[in-house]
């Protein structure tokens, strides 16, 4: 673990990731900071699509979160790009913030396959529109 954010990542978290990115397991999967560690708080299955995934995000607490966004290129190519998403609303406690804001990259280093990061305060500044821009 980083001694700067002093957070350790469970191995969990990295191997929930590399079934999303391998296999396709997850279409998403949150992760919470738990005392000193990330620890996986829920799975979206494959067939889950992205309301459900901002849906299953607290109001106001943060949360990390991954995405596998799937989408059709103007060449009418199917892809997938994978989102981390860092949510921190403005109604969650201003330790906690911190503490999310000064574990991200740390954290993110562990997930290797990540494409795009957004970071969140509200549901409009992850709104699926701003996904799908952000992909292609």
């Amino acid at each position: 673990a980083n001694a700067a954010s002093g957070m350790a990542v469970e191995d969990e978290c990295k191997l929930k990731f590399l079934e999303l990115k391998s296999k396709r397991n997850y279409r998403f999967i949150i992760f919470r900071i738990d005392g000193q560690q990330v620890v996986v708080e829920k799975l979206g299955s494959p067939e889950e699509n992205y309301d459900d995934f901002s849906n299953s995000l607290p109001a106001n607490e943060c949360r990390y979160a991954v995405f596998d966004f799937d989408f059709t290129t103007a060449e009418n190519c199917q892809k997938s790009k994978i989102f981390f998403i860092a949510w921190s609303p403005d109604s969650s406690r201003v330790r906690m913030k911190m503490v999310y804001a000064s574990s991200k990259d740390r954290f993110k280093r562990e997930l290797d396959g990540i494409q795009v990061e957004l970071q969140a305060t509200d549901p409009s500044e992850m709104s699926f529109d701003i996904i799908k821009s952000r992909a292609l």
